[in-house]
């Protein structure tokens, strides 16, 4: 089993867990036998959810944990809950060294506040941000800080921008991803003091592991002519939910303005049109900066948008993201 990527699930958290957790599960092992799944939950109720899919019965093994974290709950009461919560215990086996990664759909704030208890940061950064993938014209963007944390240094934005640059060279092979930060305008003399001392700091990075592209507006995250996107958790989160909420209004509304004749003849440029803006493919979030990778799915997505964020769990240790984002560290600090 030396070969394969071992991921803990936490199967407990998020909508309609531990069902659409296992099935999600079956989904990505039906395309993907490379994974092994450490899965923390209630084993009574797991194994009642096993037991009817034998490809995830040989590929899993079940530790039984006796606690749970809920959605609603504040991340400090988590955290007190927390030694025998499915969601400390996936997270301790990175620790412990069992698992390559973790993976959970629970509450987001307890994820955070637990990983910063139970595994250190990499060596020179300050804060973990929260890293998703955004749909554009041409394939995915990296998009980061998606609101792990509401204020942000030049520092914080630089570190961002070096351990974004792994991220996505980790998911797609690209040697040297463009890189912009998101911005009110294009001109350098544009935006607040953070972003413009940030804006230097990248321009004046030598031997850097990525092409710095200046700024981006917000009406062009999705042109598809920079790969990694670089801003502050609370105008990333703002600008990831406007978006969100966009792809379903337009969604709703083409649906609602089709009569059955006209969805018959679009059918396919539909079908295309649905395939790209469907949140499910894009599903998966990791804290950057960690010692460990931890991804967080969408607490509302189905199984099958949970496999998607198992794909990426896999192909996250597989590109060696850790080692990447140590290495473009290195770099700066020896040539800065």
């Amino acid at each position: 089993m030396n070969d394969r990527v071992k991921i803990a699930v936490d199967a407990m958290g998020g909508e309609d867990s531990p069902q659409k957790i296992i099935e999600g599960i079956e989904i990505s092992l039906k395309l993907n036998k490379e994974n092994f799944f450490y899965i923390y939950g209630d084993e009574l109720i797991l194994n009642k959810e096993i037991k009817k899919r034998l490809l995830v019965s040989q590929n899993s093994e079940i530790i039984n944990t006796t606690e749970k974290i809920l959605d609603d709950e504040s991340p400090l009461t988590a955290a007190k809950k927390g030694k025998n919560t499915s969601m400390w215990k996936t997270i301790e086996s990175l620790k412990m060294k069992k698992a390559d990664i973790s993976l959970s759909a629970g509450n987001t704030g307890a994820m955070l506040v637990i990983s910063r208890l139970l595994l250190n940061t990499i060596e020179g950064i300050d804060k973990p941000a929260l890293a998703g993938l955004w749909p554009n014209k041409n394939n995915m963007n990296v998009v980061l800080d998606l609101g792990a944390n509401i204020e942000c240094s030049e520092k914080n934005l630089s570190d961002f921008a070096l351990m974004g640059s792994a991220f996505f060279t980790s998911l797609f092979k690209n040697e040297k991803p463009k890189i912009a930060l998101l911005n009110v305008g294009l001109e350098e003399n544009k935006g607040n003091d953070v972003l413009k001392k940030t804006y230097t700091l990248l321009k004046d990075y030598k031997d850097k592991n990525f092409i710095f592209s200046g700024y981006i507006e917000g009406n062009h995250i999705m042109d598809g002519n920079v790969d990694v996107i670089i801003t502050d958790g609370f105008t990333g989160n703002v600008a990831l939910k406007t978006a969100e909420g966009t792809a379903n209004f337009i969604t709703k509304k083409l649906k609602e303005s089709l009569n059955k004749i006209s969805i018959l003849l679009s059918y396919n440029s539909l079908k295309r049109f649905k395939d790209k803006l469907d949140p499910r493919k894009y599903n998966g979030a990791i804290f950057l900066g960690l010692e460990s990778p931890l991804v967080k799915s969408h607490g509302s997505t189905d199984a099958i948008g949970f496999a998607h964020s198992i794909n990426v769990c896999n192909k996250i240790v597989k590109g060696n993201l850790i080692e990447k984002i140590k290495s473009n560290l290195i770099s700066v600090d020896h040539n800065i």
